[in-house]
């Protein structure tokens, strides 16, 4: 697993901020089984029902996007609300990219990346908690989730399909889970934006703009400079100056 890719962007400027060493990542006691228990979940295992599948997704709704809650946003998105705009935005693509991707498989990447949340949480870079580890528990959440939930329905098929697509954007290898990876990024910059104005250029959440360093395809590069145009320009009309990382303030 590409675990230098793994996206662990809602969070600080540094991706290895907040990290714990991997000889204390593994002294980690959490489990799916803990959780389930901690939060009073129950959901039927082994049935050849999809329905308690449906129950669990409900999580994705309600569980908030970490990161955003450090500077006050209380009522931020959630989950699903992430995954939901970035599944949209694959459909966007331009020819250059559509006419070398398998679209569908990226959309529904698009769904899926983030659904170990639904029990692992939102994990970010300042949380206690190494790739390794972040990665271990969402793996383990992936199997309870299309093997323990799903192996029976349909056969198992669903539930492999999903895993096998998790899997494809966890090792980002592929064009298609590249692609996906850099739409993850534009969805954190636009949502970061979106913030600002609403809090009407009040709030900084400059520490986010790094993360446009690390678009690979010109055609998502392109649409992050257009945010960041928007972002500088959104600033100056309210008369402030915002902050920048990673040399990506917009050239003149």
């Amino acid at each position: 697993m590409a675990i230098d890719e793994a996206t662990q962007t809602n969070g600080v400027p540094e991706p290895e901020a907040g990290q714990l060493k991997k000889e204390e990542a593994q002294k980690s006691q959490w489990s799916v089984e803990s959780v389930l228990t901690e939060l009073n979940l129950t959901y039927a295992q082994s049935t050849t029902s999809p329905t308690p599948f449906f129950h669990l997704l409900e999580r994705l709704k309600t569980t908030p996007r970490a990161g955003w809650r450090r500077f006050g946003i209380t009522s931020c998105e959630s989950i699903s609300d992430h995954m939901y705009r970035m599944s949209i935005l694959t459909m966007m693509a331009p020819s250059s990219l559509s006419s070398k991707l398998d679209l569908a498989k990226c959309t529904r990447m698009a769904l899926i990346h983030d659904m170990a949340e639904s029990l692992v949480g939102d994990i970010t870079p300042v949380d206690p908690v190494s790739k390794e580890e972040k990665s271990r528990r969402e793996s383990e959440t992936m199997d309870y989730i299309c093997t323990t939930l799903l192996g029976r329905f349909n056969g198992g098929l669903n539930g492999r399909e999903m895993r096998a697509i998790w899997q494809e954007y966890e090792d980002s290898v592929t064009a298609e889970s590249l692609f996906v990876h850099d739409v993850d990024k534009i969805e954190l910059l636009l949502q970061m934006v979106e913030y600002e104005r609403s809090q009407d250029c009040e709030l900084d959440l400059g520490e986010f703009t790094w993360v446009a360093q690390k678009i690979q395809s010109a055609e998502v590069k392109g649409w992050a400079e257009e945010v960041f145009r928007e972002r500088r320009d959104m600033w100056r009309e309210k008369g402030r100056t915002c902050t920048w990382r990673a040399n990506t303030e917009p050239k003149e």
